[in-house]
């Protein structure tokens, strides 16, 4: 058994500063040489494995072992949920169907603004709440690239957009783990983020049109973004606060969208904003797009759009929608891991890694067991969407597999890039990597709150995850919150606020997006576009975190 070791130099900051080294690489490869992303994933993975060993003491064939854990939990589940929603996406560009639901969502309005705040923030917030891990990002990036919207605006405000909802993602996933590494209540944590989040579910949508149209443009609809923000932030208090986290984002989602739809019947823009780029920006996506030109069956399938009704048009999208939800629901979840789950226990490292204090309160080793829950993956679930929607479509069984073989090909890259982000990720948390960053972040005393919300923003930045932060993070949490007088369950929650705003500048998040919007290769960009709002969004909430630790505590109060 190998033991953790966070001071491996002698100097903790000559330590931190080596811990960061494989997430320095990655990030510097991507916004500053410009490497393509699978050859700069690959990069910070072998860097982290000289850190690992070299440094930090572990053995460099248990280092490799964490990589490959993390490689196949990559492809397995984030992976699979990006191959199978383009799969669902080619299908329906490819027959005009797509190009069909694009003018529906015209139809309810022109203006671009409103139209990313329908598709971005409400339905996006749906799939976050119903399936996360991903979805969302990719769903709405290929829908606004399809709008017309530029790719790096496509890519960067669907990101922006997929951060207040996070929290609560996949049926509330990220609480329940918070809950049980923390042992602390799971309707208090649920309540504590519903009085932290809703504050941002209405800043968002203004900041997202901000980021989009600029001030000016932004200040010209504020009406509809209220309506939008408000309709999404008191379902989610009152859901949180009331009965819990499962279904948060559900519901807030379905309220926003019901409610922004009925008001744009009732009440229309002055000005109708029809550019697709982002504005004061020099937005040379686009001429990616129009270098790559359209082929011809993409244009015989826009021909044939017109002959599409509405219902049609959204058919595959709500057969998405249901098998989606289904897919996230515990029971049924548990229903299909007792059909078939494979658990498989990485030899030489389950069991093997020590977690040592003061990350936890005694000495814990590490499981590291590779569940190939394939059947109750939410991936799976877009996959049999995906399949019912190609058969209603008209598709063959031999199309099908054609096509998705075309999906494959299409896709190879940002997979391999996937498979390699996670096993960064993997090989910091078995090397005691990021638990060396975080203890970097407890030592800031009275300033914890605000840098202990960081750490959940980094947190989510290093793993793709804010399920993952909060089992990496929400143990240090507790810890450091007792051991500073701070309560417990306001900073266990502060990880996970603060983690959704590092969900867009995440290395996997942002390889959906480019896939997703078919801007292979400019990861970089989408990176140093969506970096800035996230960290000013995270010290935010960092803000509000200080407020309710020094200022306001009846906050800590949590309604029964």
């Amino acid at each position: 058994m190998w033991q953790q070791v966070y001071d491996p130099l002698g100097s903790f900051a000559l330590s931190t500063v080596a811990a960061g080294i494989p997430v320095a690489v990655l990030l510097a490869a991507l916004a500053f040489f410009h490497m393509k992303a699978h050859l700069a994933a690959g990069l910070a993975l072998l860097v982290g494995i000289g850190i690992a060993g070299f440094v930090f003491g572990m053995p460099v064939a248990m280092a490799g072992k964490a990589a490959g854990y993390g490689v196949a939990a990559g492809l397995f589940p984030i992976g699979w949920i990006v191959l199978n929603i383009i799969f669902l996406h080619r299908l329906t560009t490819l027959n005009g169907y797509f190009k069909a639901l694009q003018n529906s969502i015209s139809g309810v309005t022109e203006d671009r603004r409103l139209q990313l705040l329908l598709v971005a923030f409400c339905f996006g917030a749906f799939f976050e709440g119903a399936a996360g891990f991903g979805t969302p990002v990719a769903v709405t990036g290929a829908i606004l690239i399809g709008l017309g919207f530029s790719p790096l605006a496509a890519s960067g405000l669907a990101l922006i957009a997929n951060t207040a909802p996070v929290a609560y993602g996949a049926l509330g996933a990220p609480v329940l783990a918070l809950s049980a590494v923390t042992g602390l209540d799971l309707l208090q944590l649920s309540a504590m983020i519903g009085r932290q989040l809703p504050f941002f579910s209405v800043l968002v949508p203004f900041w997202l049109i901000w980021a989009f149209a600029g001030f000016r443009g932004m200040r010209e609809i504020w009406p509809a973004i209220l309506v939008a923000g408000v309709s999404f932030a008191v379902p989610q208090f009152i859901v949180s606060n009331f009965h819990g986290p499962w279904l948060v984002d559900v519901i807030a989602s379905i309220v926003s969208m019901g409610s922004l739809t009925l008001f744009l019947k009732v009440w229309k823009p002055k000005k109708i904003w029809t550019s697709t780029a982002i504005v004061n920006r020099h937005d040379t996506s686009m001429d990616d797009i129009a270098a790559n030109g359209a082929s011809a069956a993409a244009v015989e399938a826009n021909a044939g759009a017109a002959s599409i009704s509405m219902v049609r048009a959204w058919a595959p999208w709500v057969i998405l929608s249901v098998f989606v939800f289904i897919w996230g629901t515990p029971a049924f979840k548990k229903i299909m891991d007792g059909l078939w789950a494979w658990k498989f226990a990485i030899p030489g490292l389950d069991q093997m890694v020590v977690k040592m204090p003061p990350v936890v309160s005694k000495p814990s080793p590490e499981a590291a067991v590779f569940n190939f829950n394939v059947l109750s993956m939410a991936g799976t679930g877009i996959l049999v969407s995906a399949l019912t929607a190609g058969l209603m479509m008209g598709y063959s069984f031999t199309r099908l597999l054609k096509e998705y073989w075309e999906t494959i090909k299409l896709v190879r890259y940002s997979l391999l890039t996937i498979c390699a982000m996670f096993g960064v990720g993997y090989l910091t948390k078995y090397s005691g990597l990021d638990a060396t960053l975080g203890l970097a972040f407890a030592h800031t005393g009275m300033f914890y709150p605000m840098f202990g919300t960081l750490l959940g923003w980094l947190g989510v930045a290093l793993t793709g995850s804010d399920t993952a932060a909060n089992v990496l993070f929400g143990s240090l949490q507790r810890t450091t919150a007792e051991q500073l007088g701070l309560p417990p369950v306001l900073m266990a929650a502060a990880n996970s606020s603060g983690g959704v705003m590092g969900k867009m500048i995440d290395a996997q998040s942002i390889v959906v997006a480019s896939t997703a919007t078919k801007w292979y290769g400019h990861e970089g960009d989408i990176l140093r576009y969506v970096f800035f709002h996230s960290i000013a969004l995270a010290i935010l909430v960092g803000f509000l975190v200080t407020l309710q630790a020094y200022v306001a505590p009846f906050t800590h109060m949590v309604v029964r």
